[in-house]
């Protein structure tokens, strides 16, 4: 089958002067509606756990596990999750655990109108990080698919716009949510909704097909992940970056500490700091869009994350609320550039066959730095104090930036973001 000219890549010459490039083809304006659908449940969905668990239990220990309960089928299931997309047919499996999705939310508003047992909530948690275990590495298949490779950094702009935007105003619609009806619990069926409204819009999807592998599933070939994420130097600098930036800039897990103790804002001052950093990624996403294609990649992302720990470190010292703010700011523009980067290195050094399994390590790095991060920056700043733990952080972040450049030359030599020249024949 042989992709028509949309798909071809007959556009590169304007695509890298037109910042609204991916957003002309229809397959992937698409994809982005569902994913901001979607993103725009979860995040609501995350307001409605912790309101809820909490004003139930007044456990800290409870909201902890919510996130550990979906963490760990992501750690353990997403290699195998990765070689499954890297074998069947991806649109399906993702249509397979949307509907899986959907059915764990609507189990939850079940529970919630009823107020059924903690344990069978967080069954269903269990059973959401279970679906986005598979979910993920086949979804990150279908951007490809939806434009030509030299739109990959336009598509990855406004893909991450999207979420940024979605994390923005999905606490204040749970918010309206709550104040409107007293509970949580249309919350839920809303997240079923917009997964069910993301299938339809998949099954919509034209796309052009990408090659699948065809190895059986044994160990050789569910690690072939990892052994290509270490083998693409450039890649496993960019995680590697990102992974100790999350786990070390522990500036946003610590906020409701900072609104009360530190700043003293109150709750308006927490939700201002809780949007701050998506409204600096949203509006360093438009400026990226409007730029020229990179021609310094890897010294951009090196500067971006060394930045992100700078800003981290002047908001642990600050005791003025605008300042602070700015510096949130500056966090959610700096790792913006950051995710735009990384993401179009996954896309355009990763072969077809071959990104289901990149794109599950990847899932397992990012979801576990999120995880442990918060961890972290609580145990920290429980033994520290908060403005040692957030101060060490971007310290730590620095030192990181330090580190990956001088282990990995090939991130300070990086250029563009475009595919990688293939090897002349006998090398």
């Amino acid at each position: 089958m042989i992709p028509s000219a949309e798909y071809r890549g007959d556009h590169s010459v304007s695509a890298r002067r037109d910042p609204y490039a991916a957003l002309r083809f229809r397959d992937f304006r698409l994809l982005l509606v569902g994913r901001f659908l979607t993103s725009l449940g979860d995040q609501m969905v995350s307001f409605a756990i912790g309101w809820e668990l909490w004003l139930r239990t007044r456990s800290t220990f409870a909201l902890g596990l919510v996130g550990l309960v979906q963490v760990i089928p992501v750690i353990l299931f997403s290699l195998p999750a990765g070689h499954v997309a890297d074998q069947f047919n991806r649109k399906r499996i993702v249509m397979i655990t949307q509907s899986g999705l959907a059915c764990c939310a609507l189990g939850l508003a079940l529970l919630s109108a009823l107020e059924g047992p903690l344990m069978l909530i967080y069954l269903c948690l269990f059973g959401i990080g279970l679906a986005r275990a598979f979910n993920s590495p086949a979804a990150s298949t279908l951007l490809p698919q939806t434009v030509p490779p030299p739109i990959f950094t336009s598509a990855a702009t406004w893909s991450s716009s999207a979420w940024q935007l979605a994390a923005v105003v999905g606490p204040s619609f749970a918010g309206a949510f709550v104040a409107l009806f007293g509970r949580v619990t249309l919350i839920y069926v809303f997240d079923a909704l917009a997964g069910l409204t993301f299938l339809v819009l998949v099954l919509m999807m034209r796309g052009r097909p990408l090659a699948l592998s065809r190895r059986a599933a044994t160990l050789e070939s569910l690690a072939e992940g990892l052994r290509f994420i270490r083998r693409t130097k450039v890649i496993l600098a960019a995680i590697t970056l990102d992974m100790f930036a999350v786990l070390l800039g522990g500036a946003v897990a610590l906020l409701p500490v900072y609104a009360t103790d530190i700043l003293r804002v109150g709750p308006e001052g927490l939700g201002l700091m809780r949007a701050a950093p998506s409204i600096g990624a949203l509006l360093m996403a438009v400026v990226l869009a409007h730029l020229p294609p990179l021609q310094h990649a890897g010294r951009t992302l090196l500067l971006a994350v060394a930045g992100f720990g700078a800003a981290t470190i002047v908001f642990g010292l600050s005791t003025w609320f605008w300042l602070s703010l700015l510096m949130l700011l500056a966090l959610g523009a700096l790792d913006n550039i950051s995710v735009v980067i990384r993401s179009t290195l996954l896309l355009t050094y990763t072969p077809d066959e071959m990104r289901g399994r990149a794109s599950a390590v990847n899932s397992i790095f990012i979801s576990a730095s999120n995880e442990l991060g918060s961890f972290e920056s609580g145990l920290a700043a429980t033994l520290f104090g908060p403005v040692v733990a957030v101060v060490g952080g971007g310290v730590g972040t620095i030192l990181v930036v330090l580190a990956v450049a001088k282990v990995w030359p090939e991130m300070r030599a990086l250029r563009t973001l475009d595919a990688p020249a293939p090897a002349p024949a006998g090398d």
